[in-house]
């Protein structure tokens, strides 16, 4: 649904938007309790943030957005991947991946989906529609969304980067490096023992 917000129409637009402002006050529950926040203000948090997105997000995306321009690309279903693992949190990093890598895949469906929809027979041949090539790109035509999507990647990216769970395991990973030569020395050690 999430390629769908920069519809021009206005039920699916609409929808959409409702869904994921009743969805994302969900998705961070873990994070306000995280915050060391009260039930009350989780509450008061969730209902503005809904606020927020039916209302806010509904008029900007209305405004600032054209139909089939960089809301339908590959680098806004990282982006969306890479929101879904930053709003959702857990102790351990493998059910934040699982969730983020869920909305890439479901992101990447639909601009399968609207690519392959794009392509119809018509009087015994394959013929291309005019839409063809506008749901799986990496760029569009326009400059400023282009930087501005590319933007909000890198940002993203650096958030997610440095997230405690991804730093933690990037440091158990290169701690566990340092551990290998040693390892393999010792090893080398006992397999020369055995052959004396």
């Amino acid at each position: 649904m999430l390629p769908d917000l920069d519809s021009d129409s206005g039920i699916p637009l609409r929808e959409t938007v409702a869904f994921t402002a009743a969805i994302v006050p969900m998705l961070l529950i873990h994070r306000l309790a995280h915050l060391g926040l009260s039930h009350e203000m989780m509450v008061v948090t969730g209902g503005l943030s809904y606020l927020l997105i039916r209302f806010g997000f509904f008029s900007l995306l209305k405004k600032y957005t054209v139909h089939r321009g960089m809301f339908h690309s590959i680098p806004a279903a990282v982006i969306a991947a890479l929101l879904a693992f930053l709003l959702c949190t857990c102790e351990t990093a493998p059910p934040r991946y699982f969730k983020a890598g869920a909305v890439f895949l479901g992101f990447m469906s639909h601009l399968v989906l609207d690519e392959l929809w794009s392509i119809e027979w018509k009087r015994g041949r394959w013929k291309l529609k005019q839409s063809f090539g506008t749901a799986l790109k990496l760029w569009g035509n326009n400059t400023f969304a282009n930087f501005s999507t590319y933007l909000k990647l890198a940002v993203l990216a650096a958030m997610a980067f440095a997230d405690p769970i991804v730093m933690e395991r990037i440091e158990n990973h290169l701690h566990r490096g340092k551990d290998v030569p040693r390892i393999a020395i010792e090893n080398i050690e006992k397999i020369q023992n055995i052959w004396k």
